[in-house]
């Protein structure tokens, strides 16, 4: 199981860190601004997840791979092929950005799942579904604020929402297909919905 989570959490990593690099290329920030948003993205969610359940020192900082991972990421957006393929091309843009979050979010939503019943073995429903959304969207709420912008979670799309379900749907198999089945399926709950929520314009309910 442990090897499994390490495989997720690692595309999840790459996922995130690319979509931190892009933006901060975006925002035309310099190599060492673009290394420490994608890293901000790819491990803040994980770090506040394993504040709230007690980890100390979360595992970003237990194991260097996540921040060598995401670094690396950051390097080869930034090349110069790469960097102006995907910020002078508008639709290259949207469809990295949109594809990169996407997976990040339905991956770190059900390993916050996951890392939530590790630490807390008869954790509830609302607690493993917590954590999980707040796995999924923290580090792209702290990439967006580092950014300038306001957070993507709060104006666009049913981000936050698609975490939720996910999480939700992963928790209660938790003990009903086994732990990777669920985490799998929770993981593609978030995916679907985020890409139905883009095709066919879906947003909650916003303020005029």
């Amino acid at each position: 199981m442990d090897g499994f989570v390490l495989i997720l959490e690692l595309i999840g990593t790459v996922a995130f860190a690319a979509s931190g690099a892009i933006i901060a290329i975006r925002k035309q920030m310099d190599v060492f601004g673009v290394c420490v948003l994608a890293l901000t993205t790819a491990v803040g969610g994980g770090i506040i997840r394993d504040l709230l359940l007690g980890v100390i020192p979360p595992y970003t900082f237990q194991n260097p791979i996540y921040a060598f991972t995401a670094t690396l990421v950051a390097v080869i957006v930034f090349i110069k092929p790469v960097r102006y393929y995907l910020t002078g091309n508008h639709n290259a843009y949207q469809r990295t950005i949109l594809a990169m979050d996407t997976i990040g979010l339905g991956i770190f939503s059900v390993v916050g799942v996951s890392n939530a019943y590790a630490a807390q073995p008869n954790a509830g429903i609302y607690l493993t579904v917590f954590v999980g959304v707040l796995s999924g969207v923290g580090g792209g709420i702290l990439r967006d604020v580092m950014a300038g912008d306001t957070p993507y979670i709060f104006v666009k799309d049913v981000y936050a929402c698609a975490s939720l379900a996910g999480a939700l749907v992963c928790a209660l198999l938790w003990r009903v297909t086994g732990h990777a089945t669920a985490m799998i399926i929770g993981a593609m709950v978030v995916m679907v919905i985020r890409a139905l929520s883009v095709t066919f314009h879906w947003n909650l309910p916003r303020a005029d």
